[in-house]
């Protein structure tokens, strides 16, 4: 009933908060004051920092696909019954957790050994695609935010 809802929504709201914003700590603000740093020192940060925020993400991934799930199929009715909110936010999610697994498992990997065999030029290329990915996906974190703060009040 209500409590297990309850405890849903929260580990929801709370896992989205965890990967949103901490994409947004590292893009808004690490990235600016790391981008002052020499190369090596500045990459071995960032391989440092993913390497630990990627935890959390994976995490957040699990909490936020399975607590939707949760919610949408045993309080909402289904899929079928809930509103166009949680359908967008379903999709957006979605679309995250594939472009984030493209991330980790593809130039993720490639930074990774590029710094650990100080190949830096090559890690900076693939730091440069990790920011653009990091960006869209910061950008449909926060739309996917705005929709679920908003969405039930659509009508």
């Amino acid at each position: 009933g209500p409590p297990t809802m309850i405890a849903a929504l929260l580990l929801h709201t709370l896992a989205a908060v965890v990967w949103v914003g901490g994409m947004f700590f590292a893009y808004v603000v690490l990235r600016p004051v790391a981008g002052t740093m020499e190369p090596p020192a500045r990459l071995k940060l960032w391989r440092g920092v993913f390497d630990k925020f990627f935890v959390w993400v994976w995490i957040s991934a699990i909490v936020l696909l399975s607590s939707g799930y949760l919610m949408a199929l045993v309080f909402m009715g289904g899929m079928g019954a809930v509103g166009l909110s949680v359908h967008i936010m379903n999709g957006l999610g979605f679309v995250m957790v594939l472009i984030f697994m493209h991330l980790y498992f593809t130039p993720w990997r490639r930074f990774k050994a590029a710094v650990d065999g100080e190949n830096f030029e090559q890690a900076g290329a693939e730091l440069n695609t990790i920011r653009k990915i990091v960006h869209i996906n910061l950008n449909l974190g926060l739309i996917t935010t705005v929709i679920g703060a908003t969405g039930r009040y659509w009508g």
